[in-house]
């Protein structure tokens, strides 16, 4: 698999896996930090998660834009990761991040370092593979950069949920996913069960908790918890530390894109001039109808880090096995499965090709938004006959009625192997479709397209909070099915405007 490829593929994927890791320790844990933090409800942290995810992707435009104007592509990317190590130490001191719009403020911060670090590696990666001796190597060189930072998202949330859960114990607690909500109502003045409470309250401490010392029990409580939060956070300083040292280390080996000048025009540049102002116009336009497709897939795959992850801390029997698990442990398996799975999706295409029988780009993308639609189907099954959000009140849902983990396991498989068929295909289409006067403004639109689609998230916990499980799940399945429907009927158009 790495065999014939450049030198400088290897230390750019360590760089990017460092990035990664930091990223998803942060996201695995990001959704019930800001509710146990600042007692938020699904649909308040869900508007921040959207927020913080929509911005992630804007200003990877805005990071793009100053190495291009710099022509300083490495210095932006270094620039980008001590960003990002400022916002996570920010996000680490339990003192500095008082309020939720603190905490949005430092998020910011690190979503501009993300901008300043993603699309410009990506950048120095592409320029590895303009030498003739590598061209044919740079779609399996992707695939293989693509593959290292999922392997640093499949570590992530059990070192974050390790750190969180380690510093719990240390001040002689155990881990309870549903007492932070139960302790924040109780200090708020909401109605609470207390019999459940106090159950909860001495299953996971090491001195008895009654009635008198309940309050006190669930400020303490909620103390340890939030703390080993910021902690794990701290985790992700580290990881911008190695990222950044590997990149140091190995800076002069990589390229610097739009270094090289040529005298004489591309063969691209010179298909291009032959081409019309109306094949220019739909090609935009093929590419205008991508974007809005791929809007519904981010609104609804995204969902894994939100409404996905409430409803593992909320109705799925977190013990597997005799272990018992953490709701944030379930994000894993999406980059588990993407390392895994995408040789198999190579060659199941590979053989397909070979027989004549591969699918166009355009049809690969329906297809995943149908699997995409599926998992919701899924969901909505499983959520049959369990009470709304609406309906608990705050108050947990009993062992007996929660679900299996093996449900959340399946859908984010399900979820993951829809994202292969559409997130590089996406890409690879826009690279093949767009004008090559406008690629870099196209591979922004794609990014802006998933940002609208991120920004779009909240929505999601709002019906979470507000209506039933099943009908929250049936208006993500609907979207992909529409979705797919429209993309099934523009096929034959798209596969003209990309030939």
């Amino acid at each position: 698999m790495f065999k014939n490829q450049p030198k400088g593929l290897i230390p750019a994927a360590l760089s990017n896996m460092g990035e990664r890791f930091g990223f998803y320790v942060m996201m695995a844990i990001l959704t019930l930090f800001l509710m146990s933090k600042f007692d938020l409800d699904g649909g308040q942290a869900g508007a921040l998660y959207s927020t913080f995810y929509c911005a992630i992707y804007i200003l990877a435009l805005v990071g793009g834009v100053i190495a291009d104007k710099t022509k300083n592509y490495k210095g932006t990317i270094i620039a980008g990761l001590v960003v990002m190590c400022l916002g996570y130490a920010l996000l680490a001191v339990p003192a500095l991040i008082t309020t939720q719009w603190i905490a949005l403020g430092a998020l910011l911060v690190i979503a501009f370092g993300n901008g300043l670090f993603k699309g410009n590696l990506q950048a120095v990666v592409g320029q590895l593979y303009d030498d003739p001796k590598y061209s044919d190597k740079r779609d399996s060189g992707f695939h293989i950069f693509y593959m290292f930072i999922n392997i640093g998202g499949c570590i992530a949330p059990f070192i974050a949920v390790w750190v969180r859960n380690t510093f719990v114990k240390m001040q002689g607690y155990a881990y309870n996913a549903d007492l932070p909500g139960l302790c924040n109502s109780l200090l708020a003045g909401r109605d609470v069960d207390t019999g459940i409470f106090l159950e909860y309250a001495n299953q996971v401490s090491q001195t008895e908790v009654n009635l008198a010392t309940l309050e006190d029990f669930a400020r303490n409580y909620l103390e340890a918890f939030n703390t080993g939060f910021h902690y794990a956070f701290s985790v992700a300083i580290v990881a911008m530390l190695i990222s950044l040292a590997i990149f140091l280390f190995f800076k002069k080996s990589l390229p610097t894109p739009g270094a090289k000048k040529t005298a004489e025009k591309s063969d691209t540049e010179k298909a291009e001039i032959r081409q019309s102002a109306k094949e220019i116009k739909q090609r935009i336009m093929a590419l205008m109808a991508v974007f809005g497709i791929v809007i519904f897939f981010w609104f609804s795959f995204h969902q894994n880090g939100l409404t996905l992850t409430m409803f593992a801390k909320d109705y799925t029997d977190l013990n597997l096995f005799g272990m018992s698990m953490s709701a944030e442990i379930f994000q894993s398996i999406n980059p588990f499965v993407v390392v895994f799975l995408t040789p198999i999706v190579m060659w199941i295409f590979s053989s397909l090709a070979a027989r004549g029988k591969e699918p166009s780009t355009p049809k690969k993308i329906g297809i995943g938004m149908g699997i995409a639609a599926l998992a919701y189907v899924v969901m909505c099954v499983a959520s049959l006959g369990l009470p709304s959000q609406a309906s608990l009140d705050g108050a947990p849902v009993p062992a007996a009625e929660r679900v299996t983990p093996w449900i959340l396991f399946s859908v984010y498989f399900i979820l993951t192997v829809a994202e292969l068929f559409i997130s590089p295909l996406g890409l690879s289409f826009v690279s093949k479709v767009a004008p090559a006067h406008l690629q870099g403004l196209m591979q922004g639109c794609w990014l802006g397209a998933t940002a609208v689609g991120n920004a779009c998230l909240f929505l999601g916990a709002v019906m979470y909070q507000s209506i039933s499980l099943s009908a929250t799940w049936s208006v993500f399945a609907i979207v992909c099915f529409i979705s797919m429907a429209v993309m099934f009927c523009m096929v034959k158009w798209l596969e003209r405007v990309a030939k």
